[in-house]
């Protein structure tokens, strides 16, 4: 795989910073997570990690990380601005200890700026950047896209990116550098099309009522006879002729401009068959209908599944496959290896950086380290 050879230090975060080792370990990359000595109360991206528990607060602790990092190619920093800084193990230190790291820092709002240190979650991100004022309709509050855009898009994804490119200069001058991956500028920044077409006709009106975010019948979705629902995207004319002739209306008297008239009517007709029936009835049309896929359907729609787009975890879940596909070294799925018990590599990871039986049994006596009780010395 693309990665394979690059070690990776996880700290032990919410969803964005293990979505980001997660995408590094699909396509090659050994990630060693960092838990504390107690378990996460949710875990659910340490598939295919190693995982090592240790105690920062105690300097042998610090010691043992210092050690992972100058053996390592990345460090993946997820906490807030300061706080590797106050243990000892912020990126002027480390860097010296290891001139090829690249340390990479996930946050909210970047490592310096008035908000650096506020705390905040994906909503308060989004809402930073500008992009969840263009979330709302018929002035309501605005609604959060759950924790995509921020935690993951413009988190996660961002920072993956940057830990690429800080690998690619790497080749260059054969040295690491700091990454300050903000969730708030990495938002905004998924979004710059959306900055760029603000003050066009596109986005004229105001949100909720514009060509491509609800405001026109033929760019919506519609519930069906069988309370499922279709999603509608024909905005150019020929997909929209082929659109009508699916719902079996005239052209003359349904044109995209009428956005009253065609909303209430398309409403109508599509409760008038079950999103199967309607699925039919679009199959050989070029009119952009598809229908709203729940996670647990979407592994058997034959746009998924005749690319194999999705596998089954162990607990029988659907998971998506990474992407993208590469032709000669494709990822794969980090997700279909069990998930790691607490502490599960504890022991083998220390003896890897040369710690005797005999010091490991120290350290867990001193509370310093946690060993997953099935990892025998």
């Amino acid at each position: 795989m693309a990665l394979r050879g690059i070690k990776v230090i996880e700290m032990i975060g919410l969803a964005p910073g293990p979505f980001c080792g997660s995408i590094l370990a699909d396509f090659g990359a050994t990630v060693t997570v960092v838990q504390k000595l107690d378990p996460s109360p949710v875990d659910l991206m340490s598939n295919g990690k190693r995982t090592i528990s240790i105690n920062l607060k105690q300097k042998e602790g610090v010691k043992i990380l210092k050690k992972l990092c100058a053996n390592s190619d990345v460090l993946l920093d997820t906490y807030r601005p300061g706080v590797l800084e106050n243990l000892g193990l912020g990126p002027d230190i480390l860097l010296k200890e290891n001139t090829k790291l690249i340390y990479a820092r996930l946050t909210g709002y970047g490592q310096n700026g008035y908000f650096s240190s506020k705390a905040g979650h994906d909503i308060n991100y989004v809402a930073m950047s500008g992009v969840l004022s263009k979330l709302t309709r018929n002035g309501k509050p605005p609604q959060p896209p759950i924790n995509i855009i921020a935690d993951f898009a413009g988190g996660s994804v961002l920072c993956v990116l940057g830990i690429l490119l800080a690998l690619l200069e790497r080749t260059k001058s054969g040295k690491g550098q700091v990454i300050d991956a903000s969730m708030t500028e990495g938002a905004a920044y998924v979004a710059s099309w959306l900055f760029k077409s603000h003050n066009t006709n596109l986005f004229s009106g105001d949100p909720g009522t514009n060509l491509i975010d609800g405001g026109y019948p033929f760019y919506t979705s519609y519930k069906t006879k069988d309370n499922k629902f279709m999603a509608v995207g024909a905005l150019e004319p020929k997909f929209y002729s082929d659109f009508l002739k699916g719902l079996n209306l005239s052209a003359d008297m349904y044109t995209q401009g009428d956005v009253d008239i065609c909303k209430k009517k398309f409403e109508e007709v599509f409760l008038t068959k079950t999103q199967e029936e309607w699925c039919a009835i679009f199959e050989n049309l070029d009119a952009c209908v598809t229908p709203v896929l729940s996670m647990d359907e979407v592994d058997t729609h034959i746009c998924n599944s005749s690319r194999k787009s999705f596998y089954k975890n162990e607990n029988n879940f659907n998971q998506p496959e990474p992407a993208p596909k590469l032709s000669a070294t494709p990822g794969v799925a980090s997700g279909k290896q069990i998930l790691p018990k607490h502490g599960e590599h504890t022991m083998t990871i220390l003896r890897e950086l040369g710690y005797t039986n005999l010091k490991i049994q120290e350290l867990i006596k001193n509370n310093c380290i946690y060993a997953h009780t099935n990892s025998h010395l």
